[in-house]
């Protein structure tokens, strides 16, 4: 894997790494645009962590851990690195604050499975571990706030595996051009 930081996405989609389709592929159906991507996934989101933090809060009697949520905004880069890990090839790392999203693009195929795998292994190291672990140990709320918060951010890998696992045959590949995600066979 070559990992290079890209900076700033300023909305531009032909700024992004793109690649020769091959014949036969198909588009995933998603979000047309950068901004009803964004909107979507951010109250997604919100509403996810929300019922999360609320189950946190029960559990633990009212308290969240400030350490917790310092924890899971500092995850925001590993989180990224770990998409990255996943890749075999060049990998670019974007930035957009203003819309609440950072995200990495590279434009290998990849099967189905390793997409899956690739599009959530952040969310169950940050998320689903820490969240599991608060849930046999109720004491540790710091595992449970991180693991609450980590889960809301993945929200838009959540939609790539959903759109995957609905759209996409056992045994095409998958890779990524631009803005949006492709399958051929």
């Amino acid at each position: 894997m070559k990992f290079h930081y890209a900076g700033k996405y300023n909305g531009d989609e032909n700024s992004l790494p793109q690649r020769e389709h091959p014949s036969g592929y198909v588009q995933f159906r998603e979000a047309e645009s950068m901004k009803k991507f964004a909107v979507m996934i951010n109250i997604l989101a919100l509403i996810v962590t929300f019922i999360l933090v609320f189950i946190v809060a029960f559990i633990s009697r009212d308290r969240l851990s400030s350490i917790g949520i310092i924890l899971a905004l500092v995850s925001l880069v590993p989180h990224e690195f770990l998409h990255a890990l996943c890749f075999r090839e060049d990998v670019y790392m974007y930035t957009n604050l203003k819309h609440g999203m950072m995200f990495v693009v590279g434009t290998e195929d990849m099967s189905k499975t390793r997409f899956i795998m690739m599009s959530l292994c952040p969310n169950i190291v940050f998320g689903f571990i820490p969240f599991i672990i608060f849930m046999i140990f109720p004491n540790l709320t710091i595992l449970g706030t991180l693991g609450a918060l980590a889960i809301g951010m993945g929200a838009g890998d959540y939609y790539n595996v959903f759109n995957a696992l609905v759209q996409v045959p056992k045994d095409a590949k998958i890779y990524m051009s631009g803005f949006h995600s492709y399958w051929y066979k």
